[in-house]
């Protein structure tokens, strides 16, 4: 299918748009793409608290040019001896110190400090981030609802007021793009050796798709988005369509609407 007609004047029909999905998903979702995202920092490890702790820091600060992030996320993880998990829960107040330096964009020493603060409370206390991720989609109310249920807990110990910005809240309309990206990390099989299918018990039919400025462009092209701001109301016409498509995986199109937005739409 060719990918002008795409971004021409021409309507595709739905079923076409699906038959690209399905085959942009399959292209995109592959170990040769990962060095060129914030996937990479968690894939260098293999202890499964290191690879949530590293996704999550390094889905935290998913915003901006990917090779600032990529290079900030490996910071972050200098910073923490290459051993996140060891570091949150072992760490004495003068190598703590050193968090105080990290900068990506508005995120800064100040909140590294307050993260690694509230996920050693999360992993002391609370079971851990899939515990805690888990007990809030099994409340129900969908991944809006979980997010929030999360962010609650991440925030209910004394934390510095700026920081609260770096958790997006559904419910006050984000599309929470990077916790949904992170969550899409976690939960989706491991087969294709991108994803790592590490927490079992949210299925992923469950998640929503982290909608940014690329894969909504992309979305309204080819009539799948309708609203025009990016927000969660637009998070969930969108994923009425990709449910469609597919009920038991929807998210899988998350690769194909990104890369075609990416590498395509030029």
């Amino acid at each position: 299918m060719h990918v002008r007609r795409m971004f021409g004047t021409g309507r595709m029909k739905r079923a076409e748009v699906k038959a690209l999905l399905d085959e942009r998903a399959a292209l995109y979702e592959r170990p040769g793409f990962i060095s060129e995202d914030p996937l990479a920092i968690p894939h260098g490890f293999s202890r499964k608290e290191d690879i949530e702790i590293s996704g999550f820091l390094s889905a935290t600060i998913a915003w901006g040019q990917r090779p600032t992030i990529i290079r900030n996320a490996h910071r972050m993880m200098n910073l923490m001896d290459q051993a996140p998990f060891d570091f949150l829960m072992n760490a004495g107040p003068d190598e703590l110190r050193k968090l105080d330096s990290f900068v990506h964009r508005t995120f800064n020493g100040t909140d590294f400090l307050y993260f690694t603060e509230a996920l050693r409370m999360v992993y002391t206390e609370k079971g851990g981030l899939e515990n805690v991720f888990t007990d809030a989609f099994n409340l129900g109310g969908g991944p809006a609802h979980a997010i929030h249920r999360f962010r609650d807990v991440f925030f209910s110990i004394e934390h510095p007021v700026r920081t609260t910005k770096h958790v997006a809240d559904p419910l006050r309309g984000s599309t929470a793009k990077r916790i949904n990206m992170y969550l899409r990390w976690m939960v989706r099989s491991s087969d294709a050796g991108v994803d790592f299918g590490l927490w079992r018990d949210i299925q992923p039919s469950m998640l929503a798709i982290p909608l940014d400025t690329h894969t909504g462009n992309v979305a309204r092209q080819l009539g799948l988005l309708k609203r025009k701001q990016n927000d969660w109301k637009s998070v969930e016409e969108l994923m009425k369509v990709l449910r469609s498509f597919d009920p038991d995986d929807p998210v899988r199109y998350d690769f194909a609407l990104f890369g075609l937005g990416m590498y395509e739409s030029r």
